[in-house]
């Protein structure tokens, strides 16, 4: 059965990301994901079909947000950890870390790209860090706990080499747990 379209909304753009993933979930479940398309998700939120775009790259990227709102806010801290060290130490991994330190070198039209695409990645962290402060279980302030955490995994791309032979190597599984240590309150 067609979704039924929902009018117009002025939401605030979390909002209306909220929305696509509350209604992503439901057609995913009802027509499977290869059975939805975009414009489905975007109709059912009374969307235009390209909106949904604005708050992901493409249908993969909903998908993910759709299980991520699945687990709970500290298993998706945890997975955001470990994955943003694999993005910066992972084999073929040079992209991010010249990312992170040339990005200045840029024009500013280019520039304006890479903090619209670093702001929806933040975006993501940020509503974890804030759904675990409201639980009580992050040690800091949502906002600085962002600004420190991805600092401090992003300086490791200065320090931390994947590849050392030496014996005291920390891999980055235990480099991503070490890290949710100094920030989470245990249970």
């Amino acid at each position: 059965m067609p979704a039924k379209p929902r009018a117009a909304s002025s939401a605030p753009p979390d909002n209306r990301r909220a929305d696509l993933v509350r209604v992503a979930a439901r057609l995913f479940r009802e027509k499977g994901f290869d059975g939805t398309t975009i414009r489905d998700i975007a109709h059912a939120v009374g969307m235009r079909s390209g909106s949904p775009f604005y708050h992901f790259a493409n249908k993969h990227e909903l998908l993910m947000a759709v299980m991520e709102e699945g687990l709970p806010a500290a298993e998706r801290l945890r997975r955001l950890v470990r994955t943003h060290y694999g993005i910066l130490h992972d084999t073929g991994s040079d992209f991010i870390p010249v990312m992170l330190y040339d990005w200045r070198s840029l024009p500013a039209q280019y520039k304006r790209r890479i903090i619209e695409l670093k702001d929806r990645y933040d975006a993501i962290w940020q509503r974890t860090l804030d759904e675990l402060h409201a639980q009580g279980l992050l040690r800091a302030d949502a906002k600085l706990a962002r600004l420190m955490i991805l600092g401090a995994i992003n300086f490791s791309a200065t320090w931390y080499r994947a590849k050392s032979r030496s014996a005291n190597r920390v891999g980055l599984d235990e480099l991503a747990a070490q890290t949710i240590a100094l920030v989470l309150h245990t249970p």
